[in-house]
């Protein structure tokens, strides 16, 4: 998993609110077997029309907003099913940062698991983001997770909290099994001393 210190971003904004991982990737691609290849698949009843070009009047295909790798949303972004699917094509769009009021638990937690990181702000906040946005085509934001800090080149500073644990992951680039073989060495160990270990 891709490592994420601080990253520095162009901003998208969602003016929705209780956006659902079908919306986010729709379950009919969901069959695929790989796990790459779903970037071109988010928001897909949103960002394409019927004919298969690109919706104009879709937030995300707007010319100010092509690369952003940022987005800024509304509450309860990620609600519905579980499916990991949402996170993996939001990554693969590009997007490192979503910043929102609320997520959904398992969709919140999926993200770290993705080398993605979500900042649960106020709706003040989310709304003062949306007005800077609107008022600097082109805006930026700096996003630190060793400080757990939020700016721009204006003035901003916004502060946010992660839990350590999940923080450390993230900083470290481990998911679940990243984490399991850090401790490589003392299962190798134990496989040994039980005759466990695996010829390969």
């Amino acid at each position: 998993m891709k490592a994420f210190t601080q990253h520095t971003g162009l901003v998208g904004t969602l003016d929705r609110s209780n956006v659902d991982t079908d919306q986010i990737i729709p379950k009919q691609f969901l069959k695929r077997i790989e796990r790459t290849g779903f970037g071109e698949f988010l928001f897909y009843d949103w960002r394409y029309l019927d004919d298969g070009t690109d919706n104009p009047q879709f937030e995300l295909n707007k010319p100010e907003f092509r690369g952003a790798s940022i987005l800024v949303t509304r509450r309860n972004f990620g609600c519905g099913s579980s499916r990991e699917h949402a996170p993996w094509a939001i990554e693969q769009y590009g997007i490192r940062v979503v910043i929102a009021p609320s997520f959904a638990d398992i969709f919140y937690s999926n993200c770290f698991k993705n080398g993605m990181l979500p900042i649960r702000t106020s709706d003040a906040a989310v709304e003062d983001l949306f007005q800077r946005v609107a008022a600097n085509p082109g805006y930026q934001l700096h996003v630190d997770l060793e400080k757990q800090m939020v700016t721009d080149d204006q003035g901003l500073e916004l502060s946010f909290e992660v839990d350590p644990f999940r923080r450390q992951c993230l900083l470290g680039g481990l998911d679940d099994i990243g984490m399991t073989l850090e401790h490589e060495a003392e299962i190798a160990a134990y496989e040994a001393a039980h005759g466990l270990a695996i010829n390969t």
